[in-house]
């Protein structure tokens, strides 16, 4: 029966495959989002050099407010809702720029 010993060895890279996976994940949720945190404040740094205090003040104000729940998230070990309160300040620091640059 060489088919049995076939799934049987799949069976077994499944399970390699799906612990790997789960290991990742879990990885990610239980680590400092050092990255997205540096990412939106570059982001914050480079609306507010383009102008967007003057001429996007609402999305700064956003990304600003996103920043500053990400960072107390991140004081309280919630790394998950940091890591998505920090990707929300740096699409709306985006947004600004693009506000920005568009008044232009």
């Amino acid at each position: 029966m060489r088919h049995a010993g076939f799934i049987t060895l799949f069976r077994g890279l499944l399970q390699t495959a799906l612990v790997a996976v789960f290991l990742l994940v879990s990885a990610c949720e239980t680590s400092p989002p050092v990255q997205e945190m540096s990412d939106a404040r570059q982001a914050i740094a480079a609306a507010k050099e383009a102008g967007a205090a003057e001429k996007a003040a609402f999305h700064l104000k956003a990304a600003e407010d996103y920043l500053d729940s990400a960072e107390k998230a991140l004081n309280d070990r919630d790394y998950s809702e940091a890591r998505y309160d920090a990707r929300q300040a740096k699409m709306k620091a985006l947004d600004a720029l693009k506000a920005s640059e568009d008044s232009e």
